[in-house]
């Protein structure tokens, strides 16, 4: 901020220079002294100098350098009742206006929307966003917000829109109608509308809002939870062919912890298939199921064959093979009691031997 003053008691030059960028107003500061007729006013593009005299506003200049003389100050010259080229020095108030955006504002609802949604029903919905503000009309602006403050920043009336947006917001998106799923794809319609609503009340206080976004509209965190298990089993689709392939794959990997239950798993699940497969018709008590083979008795013995043991083999399977030439008087076979290997000729399977023919002599 930059002022300077020229001449003894008098206030030769007016400029100011913000360097806070959040600065909206700023009283351009005299010092105990008076403003010259004459002097030199600056009011920079972006700016806009408001002249207060005596509480009353006199004169609001654009941008451009001014020198304060008569034939462009009307209005002071009626208050003062100034004669054409009177100089002499006056002390009023003069207030430089930002008129440009003030970017990045935020807004957010402090409490859920409750609305109603077509799919859902009642809904409690959260947003928040963005918005830009810059001051229209600065002697509104002045006289309304201001006052006697002298120096104005952005935060001070940030609040207070704020509490204008959350309130006409909170009304459009509960009588919109607009699904809670469709909302996101129609942010820019919503934004829209807001900025029409409230463009009459900030107009009221000599402001505009050129700028408005909502940047997310949101449902309670354990709502947002249901629906993404909903849309989970949006994705997964046939629910039956989800738990074979997860079964599949748990198969597939029989040492992991998810292999081992779903294998255990899959055993119930194909066990009483099995049963209901065997269930006769119209669910009608399955037929008794045939019963075993009894056992066959006699000893289980092995025999060595080519230097390898075989077996073990019933009796009835040794028959077959002493019929065949397998086993022979001197193969050597044991079973479970005997003391050691010993041929067939000296074991209870002798009686085998007897019955096969004799070979066939050579010719």
């Amino acid at each position: 901020m930059v002022f300077g003053f020229l001449g003894g008691e008098f206030v030769d030059v007016i400029t100011w220079l913000d360097e806070t960028r959040d600065t909206m107003v700023w009283r351009f500061e005299r010092h105990g002294n008076a403003i010259k007729y004459g002097a030199k006013l600056t009011v920079r593009e972006g700016q806009a100098a408001v002249f207060v005299h005596e509480g009353q506003l006199a004169d609001v200049f654009a941008p451009g350098m001014y020198v304060l003389e008569t034939n462009n100050m009307p209005i002071m010259t009626t208050l003062q009742h100034w004669d054409h080229g009177f100089d002499s020095p006056f002390k009023s108030e003069i207030y430089f206006i930002n008129t440009t955006r003030f970017n990045d504002q935020k807004w957010g609802t402090k409490n859920p929307i409750i609305a109603r949604d077509p799919e859902f029903g009642p809904v409690r919905l959260r947003a928040f966003g963005s918005y830009s503000m810059r001051v229209g009309d600065p002697a509104k602006f002045l006289t309304e917000i201001v006052g006697t403050d002298g120096e104005f920043t952005a935060d001070e009336i940030s609040e207070q829109i704020r509490n204008i947006i959350v309130q006409e917001i909170s009304q459009i998106l509960a009588k919109s109608g607009i699904p809670v799923l469709d909302m996101a794809g129609n942010t820019a319609d919503l934004g829209g509308l807001v900025t029409t609503a409230i463009g009459p009340k900030v107009a009221e206080y000599g402001l505009s809002i050129p700028e408005f976004y909502i940047e997310n509209i949101s449902l309670p965190a354990e709502v947002e939870k249901a629906l993404d298990k909903r849309t989970s089993m949006g994705v997964i689709g046939d629910l039956h062919k989800y738990m074979q392939f997860n079964a599949a794959e748990g198969l597939a990997q029989p040492n992991s912890a998810m292999g081992a239950t779903m294998g255990a798993a899959m055993g119930v699940g194909i066990g009483a298939a099995m049963g209901a497969g065997q269930a006769g018709p119209w669910g009608a008590a399955p037929a008794p199921a045939a019963p075993p083979p009894l056992p066959q008795a006699g000893a289980a013995w092995h025999v060595g064959i080519d230097g390898q043991t075989k077996g073990p083999y019933s009796e009835a399977d040794l028959a077959t093979m002493a019929a065949v030439g397998t086993l022979t008087a001197t193969t050597l076979v044991w079973c479970e009691g005997q003391d050691g290997w010993k041929s067939a000729a000296e074991t209870a399977l002798a009686k085998l031997l007897k019955s096969a023919p004799p070979p066939l002599p050579k010719t």
